[in-house]
This record gives structure tokens, C-alpha cells and sequence, in this order.
């Protein structure tokens, strides 16, 4: 694709940022109705567990499927199929009333969420190749903007009495949006002759190095606590802190404006400071604050939200790292990172279910302690393992 006039960059960057609101709002419906899900429908922990696998399940598909496809015909029909489904997915699951069907269509919307993670990111990357970080993490902050406005919204109807699947069609309204929005958007002519070639030989051996390894791991581990956190918190401040709908509810949206201003303050900072240093630092803060809410003082369970200010810069700071790094193929590049974060994402949420189920919430809920210190191991292993290749 090429590029020549700055208002065309700027119109793109725009629909991106615009894309992950839609991405943020949408991936965060889920924990604030999850209570309600679970007593309508009378499933256990395990089983809500279940439904939210199928949502990342759908995302690692998507990141795998659209890299390809982002090399091969462009970032616009990734974006556009993304709004596409989401609409479908929004519609069948607030129609759902089992737990494969409420899976399926999970599933079908973390395809929708996988799309643009790939698509948007890709999308910026390739328009901002100075800077890379810090625009990543200004579009991050539209991702936290539209997370941190679900819960509230998703609060504010549950409390009026509005049932859990009306929530979802909430939803259709944006995912039209971003159909119309990259259906009109005029992207520049792709220069066919100058694509680089996917030489799946190459691709595997650069897809699956030594040196590309942990940074799947640090992704994977660092998405289970994000999503764990996220996926679980509402139902943790109300079974074992005794809050209400609209304070745990509101807690989320905390958690997700932390991880707006995290965003924005830390898209100046990881260049100063350094990618890889930057998020060790900051998983080691996280995962402090983790361990602060849930075996400190009651009066401190605020830090829990407030690690959202911490882990903000992780994802985004990772994939700059990554971008700046590797070239030839980098959306299929990128489309593997993303699947490893996808895999990160199903089980995160999953296990925390699963082990709620048998040992109890509070020591369930705690598996995210785990994942937040193995994120700053890996951290420290990237960035021992650069700092001897610099040498």
C-alpha cells in the first residue's frame, strides 16, 4: 500500500483509533453482565468460563486468519469483515439461551474483536513508522475510553431493570458504524508489484525463531491478566466485597480509565525510557497493586482497578517492540503475536473460572498475581536477552 498524502494518513489513523473504541466497548459488555448472564441462564463459574473462552477463541482465529489476509488483499476488508462480525455476533448472542449457543456466539464475536486487533494495529503501524509506540498506545487510550464507558452504561441499564441480551444490541449501532465508516473510507491504490511475496518457508522459520518466542509468551501471559481482571472483577467485588451493581460496575470502569491515562502518559514515556524496560517496570507495579487488593487491608481493594494504570502500556509496547524488529510479512508476524495473545485471552478468563469452581473465588480470582508476575519474568528475560545481543 502506499501512502503519499497526509490527509490520508490522518483519515486512517483516525478510523483506527475509531475501530478500537468500538473494539473496547464491545470486549468489555462481557464482565459487567456476567452476573446477570449467570443467574439467568443458572450456569456455573465453569461454564461462564466457558462462554468467555469461546469469545478469545474467536480472536486467536481471527489474528491468525486476517494476517494473511491483510497481506494478500489489505487492511480494508480486515476492518470491514471485523464490523461485520460484530454485528452478527451481537445479535445471536443476545438471542442465545444455552451455553454452546452463548458460546458460538462468542465465538463469532471475538472474531469480529480479532479482526481489528490485527487490522488496526497493522493499519497504524504501516502509516506511522516513526513513533510507532506512541501512536499504538494513543490508539490503546480509544480502546480504554470505549472500555471504560461499557461498565457504566451496561450499570446504568441493568440498575433501570433492563435485561443482560438488550445489552448486546446496544452494540449493532457501532458495529454498523464501523461497517459504513471502512466500507466509504478511501484508502490508497495498493501497489501490487511491490507486495512482498509470503515465502512460507522463510515465514516459519522468522514466525517460530528463538528470538520471537517469548515475546508470544510475554503476550499470552500478559492478555490472561488484563482479561482475567477484567472478565471477573465485577462478580469478585460483589461475591467476596459485598459491593453492588452499580459500585462494581463502576469499579470497572475505574479499572479501564486507568488504563486510558496509562495509555496516553505512557505512549510519551516507552520511548524515552525503552520498550522493554518500560514494561517490566510496569508489570512489577501491576502486579503489587494485585497483591495489595486481594490480601491487604479491605480499605485498599481500590488497587485493583488501580493496576489498570500499570498494565495500560504492556500490549501495545510489546507489539512496537515486535514492529520494530521485523519487516518482510509483518501483518502475518503480527497475526501470530495477536494469535498468541488470543490464546492468552482464552485461557486467562477460563482458568480463573475453572479454578473458582473448585478452590473459591478469592483464591481463583488470585491466579491473576500469577500472571502478572510471570509477565514481568518474561519482560526481564527479552530484555537480558537484547541487552547480551547489544553487547
Amino acid at each position: 500500500m502506499r501512502i503519499s498524502l497526509p490527509n490520508s494518513v490522518w483519515l486512517l489513523t483516525a478510523g483506527a483509533f475509531f475501530a478500537f473504541f468500538v473494539f473496547g466497548f464491545s470486549d468489555n459488555l462481557k464482565g459487567p453482565v456476567l452476573p446477570a448472564l449467570l443467574e439467568d441462564v443458572k450456569i456455573s463459574y465453569a461454564s461462564g468460563g466457558t462462554i468467555l473462552m469461546g469469545l478469545y477463541l474467536g480472536f486467536m482465529v481471527a489474528t491468525l486468519v486476517t494476517g494473511f489476509m491483510a497481506d494478500a488483499f489489505g487492511h480494508k476488508w480486515v476492518l470491514v469483515l471485523a464490523g461485520v462480525a460484530l454485528a452478527v455476533g451481537a445479535f445471536g448472542f443476545s438471542n442465545a439461551g444455552t451455553t454452546l449457543w452463548l458460546s458460538v456466539w462468542m465465538v463469532v464475536l471475538g472474531f469480529g474483536l480479532g479482526s481489528i486487533e490485527l487490522g488496526g494495529n497493522a493499519l497504524v503501524v504501516l502509516l506511522r513508522p516513526v513513533g510507532t509506540a506512541r501512536y499504538l498506545n494513543l490508539m490503546a487510550v480509544m480502546h480504554g475510553l470505549g472500555a471504560m464507558i461499557a461498565p457504566l452504561f451496561v450499570g446504568w441499564l441493568l440498575s433501570g431493570g433492563t435485561s443482560w441480551r438488550t445489552v448486546y444490541l446496544w452494540d449493532l449501532g457501532l458495529a454498523c458504524g464501523l461497517i459504513v465508516l471502512f466500507l466509504t473510507a478511501r484508502f490508497p491504490r495498493r501497489d501490487v508489484a511491490h507486495q512482498p511475496k509470503v515465502d512460507l518457508k522463510q515465514l516459519s522459520l522468522t514466525a517460530f525463531s528463538p528470538r520471537i518466542l517469548p515475546f508470544y509468551f510475554a503476550l499470552l501471559i500478559y492478555v490472561a491478566i488484563e482479561l482475567g481482571i477484567a472478565s471477573w472483577m465485577v462478580e469478585y467485588l460483589q461475591k467476596i466485597r459485598g459491593q453492588s451493581v452499580n459500585e462494581s460496575t463502576q469499579a470497572l470502569s475505574v479499572f479501564f480509565g486507568f488504563v486510558m491515562v496509562g495509555r496516553f502518559v505512557g505512549s510519551f514515556v516507552v520511548e524515552r525510557t525503552g520498550y522493554l524496560r518500560s514494561v517490566l517496570v510496569a508489570a512489577l507495579a501491576a502486579s503489587a497493586c494485585v497483591a495489595g487488593a486481594l490480601y491487604g487491608p479491605a480499605e485498599v481493594w481500590w488497587l485493583l482497578p488501580g493496576s489498570g494504570l500499570f498494565l495500560s502500556i504492556i500490549f501495545p509496547t510489546v507489539t512496537a517492540e515486535v514492529s520494530s524488529t521485523h519487516s518482510g510479512n509483518l501483518n502475518t508476524i503480527l497475526g501470530m503475536l495477536f494469535t498468541f495473545a488470543g490464546l492468552g485471552a482464552i485461557l486467562g478468563p477460563w482458568l480463573i473460572g475453572i479454578a473458582s469452581d473448585v478452590v473459591g473465588l478469592q483464591m481463583g480470582f488470585s491466579l491473576n498475581l500469577v500472571f502478572g508476575l510471570l509477565t514481568a519474568v518474561s519482560a526481564f528475560w527479552l530484555l537480558r536477552a537484547k541487552t547480551r545481543r547489544t553487547i
